[in-house]
């Protein structure tokens, strides 16, 4: 009798740890989404993550819609927090399934991102950002 509650328990953590692993390594989606990064935080009161915003504008005037992200990896999030206020270009991935916030407070895990000098404005219309003036000597 025993013998068997303890094969049974045995068995439920072995699928809770498969399902972790399989929530944490499959993506749902993929894609990119580009804005400046306008808050950037490691928080939480046991599991710390980085959790993140990113304002998206698509045209100059309108409602600025926000992008809300989770990094894992400490060195990526160190260049991220580098990079605030400066137009990025987010590469994210879709997790689905993950239980709790331990993991983070989104379901979209950022792998890495490129800052961008262009801002479009409209359909063929780019305006390059001037480039940062050098100290003087």
């Amino acid at each position: 009798m025993i013998k068997n509650i303890v094969i049974g328990v045995v068995a439920l953590l072995l699928l809770a740890v498969a399902w972790f692993a399989f929530a944490l390594n499959w993506s749902y989606s993929s894609g990119e989404r580009a804005g400046w990064v306008q808050k950037f935080s490691h928080k939480g009161w046991i599991c710390k993550t980085w959790e993140g915003e990113l304002a998206l504008v698509s045209l100059p005037g309108s409602t600025v819609e926000k992008f809300f992200f989770t990094v894992h990896d400490d060195a990526l999030a160190h260049k991220l927090s580098a990079a605030m206020g400066k137009r990025v270009s987010l590469h994210y991935e879709e997790k689905v399934g993950l239980p709790t916030s331990c993991f983070g407070e989104t379901r979209y895990f950022v792998t890495g991102f490129v800052e961008t000098t262009e801002i479009p404005i409209g359909s063929g219309v780019v305006v390059p950002t001037p480039p940062a003036a050098s100290a003087a000597k």
